[in-house]
């Protein structure tokens, strides 16, 4: 600090020292919210993805780690693929679910399933038109196949509760096939005819030198667990 009688302010080293401070205060939080583990447990799984992989996909896979793995204890969390990866990096978690991955030296990116953005409408009310912010490669392709939806009236930045809108209100909107699936078998939402689709995988991320033999073994059960048929509507409401 430099110090006067007008107070302090930070030097260059300090200001610069700030952003070190920080990730100092988030693992020592994070140690003291996992740490000591539960009686009765030996290991810290820490497993994470994004909001929009929460269910079911996520979701099963810590219900098949739980069987798999009684003696762990399971920590289960969802944030934004900016900050999955972030902990990622400095060791706060093991796994994370991701759509758009960032490739940096000794981070494994393993392609675990692959999706695709279909544009779906409500049978008894197309209007309006929704927009659902899927990330920077859908806004580009999307914007460049479809210039006149670019700017949309009502957005949502959050897939499930776009859908939950548009289920109640009515709209037309991109949603992923294996979550709007049930809906079109039952005629509550169509297909747009000749409408762009746009690919949206996941992706498995880990750390190279952080892979254990239990890690693979619970990468397996959720390798298991995106090959199964399940309902993957995300209906808030399971009268829905």
């Amino acid at each position: 600090f430099v110090r006067n009688r007008s107070g302090a302010t930070l030097t260059a080293n300090g200001t610069a020292f700030v952003a070190y401070a920080n990730q100092l205060i988030q693992a020592w939080e994070a140690a003291q919210r996992d740490l000591p583990l539960p009686e009765g447990y030996r290991k810290l799984l820490h497993v994470g993805g994004e909001v929009s992989l929460s269910s079911p996909l996520l979701l099963q896979w810590v219900r098949r780690l739980r069987e798999r793995f009684p003696q762990h204890a399971i920590r289960a969390e969802t944030g934004a693929p900016a900050q999955l990866l972030e902990q990622l990096e400095d060791g706060r978690l093991d796994a994370a679910l991701v759509h758009s991955p960032v490739y940096w030296a000794g981070l494994q990116v393993e392609p675990l399933l692959e999706e695709r953005l279909v544009l779906v409408r409500s049978v008894k009310n197309p209007e309006p038109y929704l927009y659902i912010d899927w990330g920077e490669d859908f806004r580009r392709g999307h914007d460049a196949a479809l210039p006149e939806h670019a700017r949309a009236g009502l957005s949502f930045n959050l897939g499930p509760l776009a859908l939950q809108y548009l289920l109640e209100q009515g709209g037309t909107g991109y949603f992923r096939t294996r979550v709007v699936q049930a809906y079109l078998e039952r005629g509550l939402l169509e297909r747009v005819p000749r409408a762009p689709e746009f690919s949206y995988p996941v992706y498995l991320v880990y750390v190279r030198e952080r892979d254990t033999a239990e890690l693979q073994q619970a990468f397996a059960l959720l390798r298991e667990v995106s090959r199964q048929e399940r309902d993957w509507s995300q209906r808030w409401d399971p009268l829905i």
